[in-house]
């Protein structure tokens, strides 16, 4: 049987060393730039040559982090970066941005391209189109069920990577813009504020309401293998050397030995991976009916509590944190300061203990607040030393990127005459029900576009002939998840409306490209296909967009530099919606209620249920409407209103309908990142 590969993360060299010391085959790690842990050590160019060198040199593999979008004003730095990797040979980059793996392929062919899971891969469908397009490996998305990854094994030749390990987010990879709304810290951009983690309040009460269990799949590595996974994967980038350590411990220990004794290597890596003080443990989705992964009485914050810092003293210049006594901690022990405001999480270690009649003291390594609450998340006793992996001298390893400039993509030309015909200029309303058609002729649009999920796609069926919108005035505009299972109904419902005239269809996610490969269709690349930059623009245009709908979280700077490549014409920017904040394989409405939550600076967000899935959604809109005049004098030609996740209402359609024909503002509405772009440290001064 083929050998299973075993990943471990490397968020820094003690880490690295952690992971290649207890057995992991290959490791996976980012440099400082261009990567979706941007707030973990990271290494530098001298390290990174090294790691590789050393890694080579005792047959392991190192694949890098490029998982992030990037915007056109940086492509001179992604092309110099990639340009620097290829130099050094790793074994492959991960990617979620269709124009880092354009530029790798076009000109950087020695760089093996895999999907991150980013990239929000779950199906054949998507697979295939990712092979066809080049890449050798696809990280597949976590919501997926053992069923399916053997579904998608059984018709892909894709290399498939499977996260069994770590820390899990409530919403799909790839589909969270709540960090984005919330101060432009998107990510897409690995700058993720974890506002997953939050303490809210809803109408019952506080909690955690998403933030999920971590994942474990130990117990189900012999059913992967056998469904013909390639490469298991460990989270954890963030994460101490420690845990590193343990983990892959556990997991070498399972993969050597599941078909010698099963059972007694199980309890064994189960005896190590007791020593993870993270959350509670779940299998997730893997068994094909999710369990109960979230539980808001958790807190947010990982490893075992040990209560709030009392009171501060200083010692000999030094800053004491005053605890209630506690027995069993030690020195260097692990803990995680959790602020008091729940404004973030800090990783250190005790340095140093003092007993007091009324307490204990703890000298900590990092920045603490009385009232923060403080977890053990790895003891002392559990460390090992490693052998480390660097070379102690890195004088040799000087290679560098270099000052080179970008080419420019040929971007094939695009017919606008053909695009006017059955894409006019003028105002497109997305509605998320099929009832709520007859509420969009309001606008008067030159077309409706219905979000077509299962739901959706069953009542058009039943309503067909009492559908307000003929069918050539009818868009379909494709879900962004897309598990495989979902794949056979959904397949069959675009041949049907394409066969009854529907000709336009919104694309979300790599597997549509397949499923409407040869069919007679104008494909409009959507806005969870992340055009930031003009290569993708190039890789789209090459699978056969005709036009796109840009990202929710575009700013203008960005969009304006797109349209130096390629004419406004070709744009239609989304001017009003209340954008998915998380998109969620589950349906939590259930659970919760349709509730709404308030987070610590009273923002207020909606759960909103679709029978399969759910999502999260902002109280408080995006809107431009008052910048269409202006839109206009650039030379875009079409502008789209997001009702999916609006109710009808005659009073709000119709102030966004006037608003859209006057160019005014609305109130309570907020511009998302369309004036300040994506967060950056230049902005804080």
């Amino acid at each position: 049987m083929k050998k299973v590969e075993l990943l471990a993360p490397a968020g820094s060299p003690e880490a690295l060393d952690a992971a290649i010391g207890e057995g992991a085959d290959a490791v996976y790690l980012g440099l400082r730039s261009f990567n979706a842990r941007m707030r973990t050590t990271n290494f530098a160019f001298n390290q990174f040559e090294a790691a590789v060198y050393a890694c080579h040199n005792n047959s392991r593999r190192v694949y890098v982090t490029v998982n992030t979008v990037f915007e056109e004003r940086e492509s001179d730095r992604i092309y110099q970066l990639l340009e620097y990797l290829a130099s050094v040979g790793p074994d492959g980059i991960i990617v979620q941005d269709a124009g880092v793996a354009k530029i790798a392929h076009d000109h950087f062919p020695s760089l093996p391209l895999h999907a991150s899971t980013q990239m929000n891969i779950a199906s054949v469908a998507g697979c295939n189109q990712l092979s066809r397009a080049g890449f050798k490996r696809a990280v597949l998305a976590r919501e997926l069920s053992l069923e399916e990854i053997r579904q998608i094994r059984q018709y892909t030749s894709l290399e498939l990577e499977v996260f069994v390990h770590g820390a899990l987010c409530i919403s799909a990879s790839g589909l969270c813009l709540f960090s984005s709304y919330l101060g432009g810290k998107s990510a897409n951009r690995g700058q993720c504020t974890q506002a997953c983690r939050r303490l809210y309040e809803s109408e019952t009460g506080k909690g955690y309401y998403f933030s999920p269990d971590d994942l474990e799949l130990i117990e189900y590595i012999p059913d992967l293998i056998m469904a013909g996974v390639d490469a298991f994967k460990i989270e954890g980038r963030m994460k101490s050397a420690e845990y590193v350590g343990a983990v892959v411990s556990a997991y070498r220990l399972m993969l050597d030995n599941y078909e010698k004794d099963g059972e007694k290597a199980m309890l064994k890596a189960k005896a190590i991976l007791q020593s993870d003080f993270a959350r509670r443990k779940t299998s997730f989705f893997i068994s094909g009916k999710p369990e109960d992964y979230i539980h808001p009485e958790q807190s947010g914050g990982t490893g075992i509590a040990l209560g709030r810092i009392r009171d501060a003293r200083t010692i000999d210049g030094k800053r004491w944190a005053l605890m209630n006594s506690r027995e069993g901690l030690a020195e260097r022990d692990s803990v995680r300061i959790h602020r008091k405001d729940d404004s973030g999480r800090i990783t250190t270690k005790i340095l140093a203990i003092r007993y007091e009649v009324n307490g204990m003291l703890l000298l900590l390594d990092g920045d603490w607040r009385q009232n923060d609450e403080l977890y053990l998340i790895q003891t002392a006793s559990m460390t090992r030393s490693h052998k480390p992996v660097l070379p102690k001298n890195l004088n040799r390893f000087h290679k560098f990127p270099s000052n080179h400039t970008a080419p420019r993509p040929a971007i094939s030309r695009l017919d606008g005459r053909k695009l006017e015909i059955s894409f006019e200029p003028g105002n497109y309303i997305l509605v998320g029900k099929v009832a709520h058609l007859h509420a969009a002729l309001t606008f008067r649009p030159k077309k409706a576009m219905i979000l077509f999920n299962k739901l959706n796609a069953e009542t058009m069926r039943l309503e067909e002939k009492s559908l307000p919108f003929k069918r050539d005035r009818l868009i379909l505009w494709l879900d962004p998840y897309l598990a495989e299972s979902d794949s056979t109904w959904l397949s069959a419902e675009l041949d049907y409306w394409l066969e009854k005239g529907v000709s336009l269809v919104i694309l979300n996610n790599q597997a549509h490209f397949s499923m409407l490969r040869g069919k007679k269709v104008i494909s409009i690349a959507g806005p969870w296909l992340y055009t930031f930059n003009k290569w993708a623009l190039a890789y789209y245009i090459e699978q056969g967009v005709q036009a796109f709908i840009p990202p929710y979280e575009i700013s203008r700077q960005d969009l304006y530099r797109l349209t130096e490549y390629l004419p406004a014409q070709f744009f239609a920017p989304i001017v009003f919606a209340y954008p998915d904040l998380f998109r969620i394989r589950a349906d939590l409405s259930r659970k919760y209620d349709n509730a709404k939550f308030m987070d610590r600076e009273d923002n207020a967000f909606r759960l909103i249920g679709k029978r399969d899935y759910s999502v999260v959604v902002p109280d408080r809109p995006f809107s431009l409407t008052d910048l269409v005049p202006n839109l206009k004098k650039q030379g875009f030609r079409r502008f789209i209103v997001d009702l999916s996740n609006a109710e009808p209402s005659k009073g709000l359609y119709r102030d966004i309908a006037r608003a859209m024909e006057q160019g005014s503002p609305l109130p309570n509405t907020t511009r998302f990142n369309w004036k300040d772009g994506f967060w950056s440290e230049e902005r804080m001064y």
